[in-house]
């Protein structure tokens, strides 16, 4: 008799004992994907499911940082399905945004880019962030401040500026995402970023750094000298 059951409980063993003796290097991405949905989808076959997801939404990275709607809209995904998949994301995030919400931020800085890189380098619209700083450079906010169509977010000046009075912010680090992939600065990019410094310059809240992500890298308007 074969000991493969229909709904490939020999097949998951099998994957969970590599999981578990070899770690996550010893599975494919693909791999990981299907026995994170096995979990959620017991009774179904989900490696077609996993790679069809990993396709359609351009590789681990996008399909865990990806809209939940976005994902149940592709078919074939329940809500236990797309929950499996955001915990693993939330999780992911908790963990890396660990060391710079325990030390001073400009103390992390690599830690800091690996984070933003991963909630934002795969993302198919824009996002804009603000991180709020206290005087010691410790993390008091990290915050959702617009989010847009493909290639804009709106943001007002007077928003961010106010934003940081209310959280008693000695400094901020703008950050925002380029869905294009591109992190090179746009002009608005740069004015916007002028406009905020020197609103803040009066109220003695600094701009350390606007950082942008995308799928190509990253920039800093600071190492770049554009923060005039």
């Amino acid at each position: 008799m074969n000991s493969e059951t229909t709904d490939g409980t020999g097949h998951r063993a099998r994957l969970r004992k590599r999981l578990i003796e070899g770690g996550g290097e010893a599975l494919l991405d693909h791999e990981i994907i299907e026995y994170l949905l096995a979990l959620a989808i017991p009774r179904r076959d989900t490696k077609p499911l996993a790679k069809r997801l990993l396709n359609e939404f351009g590789g681990i990275g996008g399909l865990l940082a990806a809209d939940g709607e976005a994902i149940a809209r592709s078919g074939g995904v329940g809500e236990g399905a797309v929950a499996a998949l955001k915990i693993v994301q939330a999780a992911a995030l908790r963990m890396l945004s660990d060391p710079i919400r325990n030390a001073p931020v400009l103390g992390n800085w690599q830690a800091l880019l690996d984070y933003l890189r991963a909630d934002l380098a795969s993302l198919t619209i824009e996002r804009v962030r603000i991180l709020h700083l206290n005087a010691r450079n410790m993390l008091i906010r990290d915050e959702l401040m617009a989010e847009g169509s493909i290639d804009q977010a709106v943001v007002h000046v007077r928003e961010v500026i106010r934003r940081a009075i209310d959280l008693g912010s000695a400094a901020i680090i703008l950050v925002h995402n380029h869905p294009s992939g591109d992190p090179s600065p746009s002009r608005a990019d740069i004015q916007l970023t002028r406009d905020i410094i020197e609103a803040g310059r009066r109220l003695g809240i600094a701009v350390h750094d606007h950082i942008i992500i995308g799928a190509n890298g990253h920039s800093s308007m600071r190492s770049a000298g554009l923060l005039q």
